[in-house]
């Protein structure tokens, strides 16, 4: 398809040429159609049938090359054949010469104007899909904007080309009828501007806005409408009320309180949220121990002698909670209150779009912030409430190290921890129902860089096992699993179920007041954050986007400024890089697209990839295990995604988060210094790799004489 792209704009650009040159466009003003008159209507009198066909295909040529002529053209539609004829010709004409240039467009700009201005475009869109034909049909009714032009800004948007065909046809309609029954008085005619008059103009102009003007309208009843069991107290206690003291809520109160506004943060169990308490800290901390226990066992590496580590689990978790101690100033009721938050401890509960209870007495404010965050989700299988499992919120109560350990879940949780444990020194078995450990990420690195490490660590990877019931004999606790249609019983002492999280949502009002929640139970919201009531936002891992503290914090800031600046702007959240790590050793990095993700999208790439068994600071620290792959466009330089598994995985991947965002190409990333040695290097390194691979050899040659001539 891309081979023809040059011959079709051959072909058009000789056709354009061909009409100036030849002194085609002196026919398409009203004194030669004046002039010509008394000639066509003969003409039309003698052949109809050729006459119409003549001018309905010529009108289509002008309209699809988007030539001068059309109004001239629609005049002489009326001119000839009268209104009702000449309407019908003209209506359907420039509707198909539209369509036409729309087409001619798209196959020619549409792809790569979406990919040069991806970011730039998202915004606009959204709108497009969401309001395409409303946007279309009002821009159509105003005559101050050029059709050819609307055809060709039109074409660059995902509008069907259906839509795009009708909504011109009707929106079209009241101008040609103009155009077409002022031909039927050409004689009378002495320019357009008596025809297209400052009123006439102002009108469809009018008539254009009215949409806009109905829009909002309808927008100010359907708010009404939203809100018409709840009336707006006359006055508010805030002017924000935060649900959750997790990352999402302690950023939105943060932000609330840094631009002055009165905010209540209300909290039912402990701030700082899961990432505190039961989640980041905990279990980085976890792996820090699990990783020097590793290190004193493979100390030979160093040439360091090697020695069995005595594990004290005890111990390790008491260092554990001594981590979330030490971090919990930050996230703590004390300190936000210094901020001018204004926290609340107890249970939240929505008794109106403007009004919270809480522990019996009620808060309101215009504006609300639900941050409920996430839990572990425990799947309903025979027999998991006599299992004795734990999840990843509960297992930093564990004291004694499990001899035999099952993980149900091979994603970042499960793998997290089941390295640590298997680390420390229990015997692990992952279950995992998809092909692959970290479903989310290549299958081929993770096969070939993660699971020969787990397995060295004396993990049992158990992928395409689905888990179907526990058993209970005695003190013997057996986990069946079915593979291959075959039941494969695992025998355990202790059971971590980790196969996924779901949103908060019940306990806090939310259906009972009427906000919707989608398939997922998440709660429903748009690209604004904004809820079923346009003044609740939520935000975090409620919504279920991105289950990642960064994420929820990056959510926060726009579901606050969103929500204290409602009336006056609102920005739709911006998902295009987000990144995120599996602290697992090897570490598994990622931004953007991966490989499989980039596949089914049918987006088309290149893949760079450079090895860290060469990268000199990876040798020295023992780590040279992983690589770092970069997907480009096709012969471009722009970072569509990065994944890299390697030691300091999440530290690296950085640098190509700042790439992305800020649209800094691998030519300038290799142009950076960096200090050596480091592991960061190696952002560098496939820099080059990618560089060499689209050398120019032409110039090259080039220089190769060049040098030649030089030693003669």
């Amino acid at each position: 398809m891309k081979s023809t792209r040059p011959i079709l704009l051959l072909v058009l650009t000789v056709l354009v040429a061909a009409f100036f040159v030849f002194d085609l466009h002196q026919y398409s003003n009203l004194e030669y159609l004046k002039s010509q008159q008394s000639r066509l209507d003969t003409f039309y009198q003698a052949n109809s049938i050729k006459t119409v066909l003549i001018f309905f295909f010529a009108y289509i040529a002008i309209a699809a090359l988007s030539l001068p002529g059309g109004a001239i053209m629609t005049l002489a539609g009326g001119a000839i054949f009268g209104f009702s004829i000449g309407l019908l010709l003209v209506s359907f004409a420039s509707t198909m010469g539209a369509t036409l240039a729309f087409l001619i467009v798209r196959f020619l700009f549409n792809e790569p104007v979406q990919k040069r201005f991806s970011k730039q475009l998202q915004r606009i869109n959204t709108g497009i899909k969401k309001d395409g034909a409303f946007y279309l049909f009002t821009i159509r009714m105003i005559p101050l904007f050029p059709f050819f032009i609307v055809n060709m800004v039109m074409a660059l948007t995902p509008i069907k080309v259906w839509t795009f065909a009708w909504v011109s046809q009707i929106g079209m309609l009241a101008i040609t009828a103009v155009l077409v029954n002022a031909g039927t008085q050409l004689a009378k005619i002495r320019s357009l501007g008596d025809i297209l008059s400052p009123g006439l103009i102002g009108s469809l102009v009018l008539v254009g806005f009215a949409s806009l003007i109905a829009k909002l309208v309808v927008s100010i009843i359907s708010k009404k409408r939203i809100y018409a069991d709840h009336p707006m107290p006359k006055s508010f206690d805030t002017n924000l009320i935060v649900i959750g003291g997790g990352s999402a809520g302690l950023v939105s109160a943060y932000i609330a309180a840094q631009v002055k506004a009165k905010v209540v943060l209300i909290e039912q169990a402990k701030m700082g949220g899961d990432c505190l308490n039961s989640g980041c800290v905990p279990s980085k901390s976890l792996i820090a121990a699990a990783r020097v226990a590793h290190q004193f066992r493979n100390a030979d590496r160093y040439g360091v002698e090697p020695a069995e580590p005595v594990i004290h689990l005890s111990k390790v978790m008491q260092r554990v909670h001594e981590s979330i101690e030490k971090i919990a100033p930050h996230d703590s009721v004390e300190r936000y209150t210094s901020l001018g938050v204004d926290c609340i401890t107890g249970s939240a509960r929505l008794t109106s779009p403007f009004s919270v209870e809480v522990d019996g007495k009620t808060i309101t404010a215009p504006n609300i912030i639900l941050a409920t965050g996430a839990e572990p989700f425990v799947p309903p299988i025979q027999g998991v409430e006599d299992s004795g499992y734990v999840t990843s919120d509960t297992i930093w109560n564990v004291s004694e190290l499990p001899k035999r350990l099952v993980v149900m879940g091979g994603g970042s949780i499960g793998c997290e921890l089941a390295q640590s444990f298997a680390r420390l020194g229990s015997k692990v078995t992952i279950v995992e129902m998809m092909p692959h450990l970290m479903a989310n990420e290549d299958a081929d690195i993770i096969e070939k860089y993660v699971r020969p490490v787990f397995e060295a660590d004396g993990i049992d990877i158990k992928t395409d096992h689905k888990a179907v019931r526990f058993e209970c004999d005695g003190g013997n606790k057996t986990l069946v699993t079915v593979h291959n249609e075959q039941e494969v019983p695992l025998v355990y002492d202790m059971v971590l179920i980790a196969v996924g999280r779901r949103a908060r949502t019940q306990g806090f009002g939310l259906t009972e007041v009427g906000i919707r929640l989608t398939e997922r139970k998440t709660i429903e919201v748009n690209e604004y954050l904004q809820t079923s009531y346009p003044n609740i936002y939520a935000c975090g891992d409620v919504i279920g986007s991105y289950q990642f503290t960064h994420t929820a914090a990056h959510e926060a800031y726009y579901a606050s400024t969103n929500a204290l600046f409602r009336g006056i702007k609102k920005t739709p959240v911006d998902y295009s890089v987000i990144p995120w790590c599996t602290f697992t050793e090897p570490e598994v990095a990622r931004v953007g697209l991966s490989e499989t993700d980039a596949k089914k999208a049918a987006i088309e790439f290149e893949s760079t990839v450079y090895n860290l068994n060469g990268l000199d600071r990876a040798i020295t620290e023992k780590v040279n295990h992983g690589i770092v792959r970069v997907l480009t466009p096709p012969g471009k330089d722009k970072v569509l995604g990065a994944t890299i598994i390697g030691h300091n995985a999440g530290e690296m991947i950085a640098e190509f988060v700042m790439a992305m965002q800020h649209g800094i190409g691998l030519k300038k990333l290799l142009g950076t210094i960096c200090a050596y040695p480091t592991m960061m290097g190696a952002n560098k390194y496939v820099a080059g790799e990618w560089r060499r691979a689209h050398a120019p050899m032409f110039a090259l040659k080039i220089l190769e004489k060049y040098h030649h001539w030089k030693r003669k």
